[in-house]
Formats: structure tokens, C-alpha cells, sequence
């Protein structure tokens, strides 16, 4: 366990060092911080015709839920980026021999990378959770509504980074990992909007749909089936990394 923490440290490191990670985050609060009070405004206007509902959404419903919402989204095309170079950038420099030769388990090397880039994926939710606890300066918020959007980001984007890993596995150049990454989360995220044109394979294409969890999630509603689907998904894929990694170790 040492090591792969000591991994993940440097591996966290060194994405500080590049401009990458800065700019990312930047752009990323950039981009959500407009969403945001664009969706404050809009609540604001709406407020008056609110009132006279009975049982109307509230502001976690409609400012916080979409914020979410949109983050998955953003992430889902930022996350090829932090994850193309961790293993392919080593494939390309002809460090990688050396690095699957060291006295290091194929697991640990996989699982040190990927806990460095969840650990900046957690940073960028921690920053996008600031917004919605603003809130709570002038009004009320369902905390519990709150944590589910949270946890259901969290769930989300360390598949993201397991699937990015897996790709950063099998590509010979970093831009061909991020490709091949981008490629696959989105047919993941919109595979459920083909279901209604296959009446008959409805159940199978809502599960794999990674949205359709995710909105789940969303909804407040904790499922365990929502939770081990992600769980499964990105443990699937950290093992077929790992078996990419063995199979290498043992060509050379």
C-alpha cells in the first residue's frame, strides 16, 4: 500500500508541475462559476411564479442539480487529457521496460497512477461544491439532495479515470489515448438514446448507460444498483489494465 500511495503522490506532482492541471482547473471554474449564477439569475426571475405552486422545486432542484449536471459533462471531455499520458507518455519516451521491470507489482504501478489522477479529480469537485455551499449565505439547501450530486460526480469521473488509464494502456501515443477515451465515454454516456429505437434491448442499453445512473443518483434516490454499477465498471477496467501491463511485463 505504501508504494502505490507514494505513486499516486508523485503522480499528482508531477501533474502539478505541468501547466495542464492549472489551466484545466481554471477553465473548469471558469466555465461552471458561469453556469452557475446564469442558473442563480434564472431561479431569481422564476422565484415570484414559484411561490404561487404548490410542492415547486426548489433551488437545490433547479440551480444545483444542473451544476452537477454540467460538470459531468465538462469533465467527460477533460479527463481524456489528464489521463492520455499515464502510462502511453512511458510507452512513448521507451521508459515503460523499465518501469514494468522495476521490483513493482503490475497493481501497484496501475493503481498509484489512477488514485493520483482521482486525486486531482477530487480537488475539482471540492472547488465545484464551493458554489452551492454559497448558497447557503441566503437561503436553504436539501443537503441531502446535495451529497447524493456530489457522490454521484465522484462515482462518474472515477470511471472516467479508470477507462482513461485502461486507454492510456493500450495506446502507443498519448493523443491516441485521449481519442480512444473520449470515443468510448461518450458512446457510454449517450447509449441509452438509442433505446427507443430498440424496444427490445431497453433494459440492457439503460443499464450500461453511464447517464442513466448518474441521473439516478442525482435524483437524491441512492440505489445500491447505481453505486455497484460504477464500482464495477471502474474495477472491470482497472483489471484489464492490470492484464495489459502482465502481458507486457511478459513480452519483455
Amino acid at each position: 500500500m505504501r508504494m502505490i500511495f507514494t505513486i499516486a503522490s508523485r503522480e499528482l506532482r508531477t501533474l502539478f508541475l505541468s501547466p495542464l492541471a492549472w489551466s484545466i482547473l481554471g477553465l473548469l471554474q471558469f466555465i461552471l462559476a458561469y453556469l452557475f449564477l446564469t442558473q442563480v439569475d434564472a431561479y431569481t426571475m422564476l422565484q415570484p411564479r414559484l411561490a404561487n405552486i404548490e410542492a415547486a422545486p426548489g433551488i437545490t432542484d433547479l440551480v444545483v442539480t444542473p451544476l452537477y449536471g454540467s460538470a459531468a459533462i465538462v469533465l467527460l471531455l477533460v479527463t481524456p487529457l489528464l489521463t492520455m499520458r499515464l502510462i502511453s507518455e512511458e510507452r512513448r519516451n521507451k521508459t515503460l521496460p523499465l518501469l514494468i521491470s522495476a521490483p513493482i507489482a503490475n497493481h501497484e504501478i496501475l493503481l498509484g497512477k489512477y488514485l493520483g489522477v482521482v486525486a486531482l479529480l477530487l480537488i475539482m469537485v471540492l472547488m465545484i461544491t464551493i458554489m452551492p455551499l454559497s448558497l447557503l449565505a441566503g437561503g436553504e439547501l436539501d443537503c441531502g439532495k446535495l451529497l447524493a450530486n456530489i457522490l454521484a460526480l465522484l462515482l462518474v469521473l472515477a470511471s472516467f479515470a479508470a477507462i482513461g488509464l485502461y486507454m492510456s494502456c493500450l495506446a502507443s501515443h498519448p493523443t491516441l489515448a485521449a481519442i480512444g477515451t473520449f470515443t468510448a465515454l461518450l458512446l457510454l454516456w449517450i447509449l441509452d438514446w438509442t433505446a427507443g429505437l430498440n424496444p427490445q434491448y431497453n433494459a440492457i442499453l439503460q443499464y450500461l448507460s453511464m447517464l442513466s445512473h448518474f441521473q439516478n443518483l442525482q435524483t437524491g434516490l441512492i440505489s445500491s444498483r447505481d453505486i455497484g454499477y460504477f464500482l464495477l465498471f471502474s474495477a472491470t477496467f482497472l483489471l484489464l489494465g492490470i492484464r495489459r501491463l502482465d502481458y507486457e511485463r511478459l513480452q519483455k
